[in-house]
C-alpha cells in the first residue's frame, strides 16, 4: 500500500470520526470509554500475568 492511499485512508477514518462525534456525541463518548475500558483491563491482566511468573 502506497503513502497516498494510506494518506487516503486515514482521512476517510478522521472524517468518520468527526461526522460519528458531531451525530451522536453520547454514543461516541460510551465507544472511546469502552475501548479504554478494554485497554485497561488488556494491561492489568498483563501486569497481573508478569507479577504471579515472579512472584514464583
Amino acid at each position: 500500500m502506497g503513502p497516498k492511499a494510506k494518506k487516503i485512508i486515514l482521512i476517510i477514518v478522521l472524517a468518520f470520526f468527526v461526522y460519528a462525534v458531531f451525530t451522536s456525541p453520547v454514543k461516541a463518548a460510551d465507544i472511546v470509554n469502552n475501548v479504554w475500558g478494554i485497554l485497561v483491563d488488556g494491561f492489568n491482566a498483563i501486569l497481573a500475568f508478569f507479577s504471579s511468573l515472579l512472584n514464583r
